[in-house]
Parts: C-alpha cells; structure tokens; sequence
C-alpha cells in the first residue's frame, strides 16, 4: 500500500531510510470487534502480512488480546505499536466510553518491549489510512472535476459517530481528530421536534452521536413505529430481533420495499447530510468532505447521489461554498488499522 498522491499526508519520516523495513502491529479497537494486523514498511507506504480479527468483550485488556496475536502469529521483537481508539487520546492514555479497557501506551511498551508505541483516536487514524486507497475505493457523489486545496471533514457513522478533519498547511494535509459527534442534535421541522422530544425523554441530552450511528438509525425506526405508528410487517419484527439490525432494514428497504425501512433510511440519509454540512462549515473543508463508517458501508447502494448532494448544501448564506465542495465514500473498512500502522511507520523523523 502507497501513499496516494491526492492526499499529499504531513509525514515527516518517510524521507528517513531508518524508517523502512520496520515491523509494525497496527491495532484497531471497536466495542464489537478488535482487528491487529503485522505490517512492514517501506517505500514511502507499509505492506500487510498478516491480520487477525479478535472478540473484544472476551478479553479483561487489550494486552491480553495482543499477547494472544503474537503468541499465535509467532512473531518477536516487534518494533513498533500503532493503536487506533474508539475515544480521544490524552497523554498516551484513553478510557474509551464504549470499551471497557484502560489503555496506556506505556503498559504496552514496557510489557511488549517496543521502541516505539502510538495511539490515536480512530477517525484521525482513519484520515492517515485515506491518504493510503486507490482511487477506486473512492466513490464520487459529488464532484466539480477537480479536486480543490484547502482543509478536508471526515465524517465516519458506525457503532458511534465519527468526525475528523485535515489541516491543509499550503503544502500537506494534517490529520485530527475532534469528539464533534458529541455535539447537541438540533432539530429542524416540526416532526423533528417530536424526534428530539422522544430521544430527550430516552437519554436526556441527544447528541448527533444519538441520531447517526447503528443505535440511531434503531432510533429512528422506533420512532417512526411506535410515534408516527408506521405499520412493521410481522416477519420483519422477527428479523430484527435476530439479525443485525442495520443489515435487516437495509435489505428489507432494497428487497421487499418495507415503506417503515425506506423512510428510516432516507430519514439517516437526510440527518447525515446535514451534520456533514455543519462539520464542513465549522472546518471549512474546501478541500473535500469524505464519507466512511461501517453503516455506509452497508447502504452505499441505497444512497440516491443527487438528494444527498441537495440536502448537504443547504445554507443561509454559505451555499456558493458548499455546493463546489466534492464528496466522497470510502468503499473500504480497513483505513482506521492501516492509518495506525502508516502513522507509527513514518511520523517520528
């Protein structure tokens, strides 16, 4: 995997041949599953050899996970660590909300024996893991042609909410994160009053973390089925119950044409195109605005490109902006755990 050209990344080490041929173990933790994968470096970019997917709620730490990775890969005297997190990172720690694990990166250099160990919320790890696709893992929704310089908004809806940006110095494009999906919901038309009404009753403040992730689109649907008393098809109920819930509205919106399902999704669809908007503004990212996150992922076919280019420009006054910003999906879910082991790879000159 090399670096692509059209996110030109601040990596400070690529030019230092110190940096090349390094064993890397890039982790990506999430409430449901944690991925490690062993890379290598070289050439400006990092090369997979091995990767290994692990049940997060059957391990006490993440220690215990990473001992068992290496235990079964075989693999000694690892350089470095490279950890993207569900949370914000301060000081080499993290208590993510939605894991139930301590992290310090220093436990993990003392007990593993590492040179070097990093660790980075999961949407900034994302941001460096971009500046790894191809061009096919990037599908337009909207573009003007040419790709504009300036900042770049990330937004990532899954088992949470993710936000990130890139800083665009004149030269490079600096990754950050932000914990902006905690920011307050506002509503908009009337029964988006009663929506927020309904989630205020429920969990007090409603945060766009509450609207866009899996939960929130399960919010949503039981707002419209059990407020505005959309029918639900028996055999649907049973469904849901049983399979993954994203997954089951989709196809019962593409397959059997579940009007509840339909409205849920454009309902999503709409929500995301709006918190796009406010994060576009708030970063100003005339750069771009690209679109990742597990729920994407699975409904990228249902997703009408024109009325979601129409609903993220809406403006009061910063439309001629917004409507020559492009948009893109990312069509892969591996850019957090790469990013992790590219950024471990290169930033350290």
């Amino acid at each position: 995997m090399n670096l692509n050209p059209k996110f030109p990344l601040y990596l400070p080490g690529v030019k230092n041949s110190n940096n090349d041929h390094v064993s890397i173990i890039g982790a990506n933790l999430r409430e449901d599953t944690t991925t490690i994968g062993y890379y290598l470096s070289g050439n400006a970019g990092i090369e997979l050899q091995l990767k290994k997917t692990y049940i997060t709620k059957e391990y006490a730490s993440f220690s215990d996970v990473l001992a068992q990775f290496m235990q079964e890969s075989q693999l000694e005297n690892i350089k470095r660590l490279g950890i993207s997190v569900p949370g914000p990172v301060i000081d080499g720690k993290s208590y993510p909300v939605r894991l139930n694990w301590n992290l310090d990166i220093a436990e993990y250099q003392e007990r593993f024996g590492f040179e070097k160990v990093y660790m980075l919320n999961d949407q900034e790890a994302a941001a460096y893991g971009i500046g790894l696709l191809e061009d096919s893992e990037l599908d337009a929704i909207y573009t003007s042609g040419h790709l504009e310089k300036g900042n770049v908004a990330i937004i990532a809806p899954g088992n949470g909410l993710g936000e990130a940006g890139y800083f665009f110095d004149g030269k490079y494009l600096r990754p950050f994160a932000t914990e902006g999906g905690h920011s307050e919901f506002s509503p908009r038309t009337n029964v988006e009053v009663e929506f927020y009404q309904f989630l205020n009753n429920i969990y007090g403040i409603v945060s766009w973390e509450t609207v866009l992730s899996k939960a929130g689109l399960f919010n949503i649907y039981r707002f419209l089925r059990d407020v505005k008393r959309h029918p639900e098809p028996e055999w649907l109920s049973e469904r849901l119950a049983n399979g993954n819930f994203t997954e089951e509205i989709y196809k019962a919106a593409m397959e059997e044409d579940v009007m509840i399902c339909k409205i849920a999704l454009d309902t999503f669809l709409e929500f995301l195109a709006r918190e796009a908007n406010n994060l576009t503004l708030k970063l100003k990212a005339t750069g771009g605005l690209l679109i990742a996150g597990d729920i994407t992922q699975i409904v990228r076919n249902y997703i009408n490109k024109d009325k979601f280019y129409e609903k993220f420009k809406i403006s009061d006054k910063m439309e001629n902006m917004l409507k020559n910003i492009p948009i893109y999906l990312i069509n892969t879910d591996n850019i957090s755990i790469n990013g992790a082991a590219l950024y471990t790879a290169y930033f350290a000159e």
